[in-house]
């Protein structure tokens, strides 16, 4: 299995790319905390607009200790995404360990009311440190 910080998915012509970082200045690994940055882009390769209605993620540290995190929308949004278009956000996610994984999906709607979850692939979230302890 690769451990990449990218990712890249398409469900039903919903094309999800995400990438994350690790963020130094917003940690602290004396006290076990790691913050990491992840910047998604939502694309239609479909022929049809879509509505992202929900999220979920599924979040694992490396104790696998797992997180559900569920809600409406994105950064407070829920973007229609026109066939040809895409909607770009960044986020943040704390964790307890030096590297961890993040996946889930986005409830997505069509404009007749059809429903479906556009895939968001594993990515890893990987902190300087355990990069450091990998190479050695």
């Amino acid at each position: 299995m690769t451990q990449s910080p990218d990712s890249e998915r398409t469900t039903s012509g919903i094309r999800v790319h995400a990438h994350a970082e690790y963020i130094p200045e917003q940690s602290d690994p004396d006290n076990s905390m790691y913050f990491f940055a992840y910047t998604i882009t939502v694309a239609n390769d479909g022929d049809a607009p879509a509505k992202l209605l929900d999220r979920h993620w599924v979040i694992l540290d490396a104790n696998n200790a797992r997180e559900d995190v569920r809600g409406a929308g994105v950064i407070g949004k829920q973007p229609r995404i026109a066939p040809g278009k895409s909607f770009q956000y960044m986020s943040g996610c704390p964790l307890r360990t030096r590297w961890g994984t993040m996946e889930g999906s986005y409830t997505m709607e069509r404009d007749d009311g059809t429903k479906f979850e556009a895939e968001i692939g594993r990515f890893f979230l990987v902190s300087d440190e355990a990069k450091e302890r990998v190479r050695k």
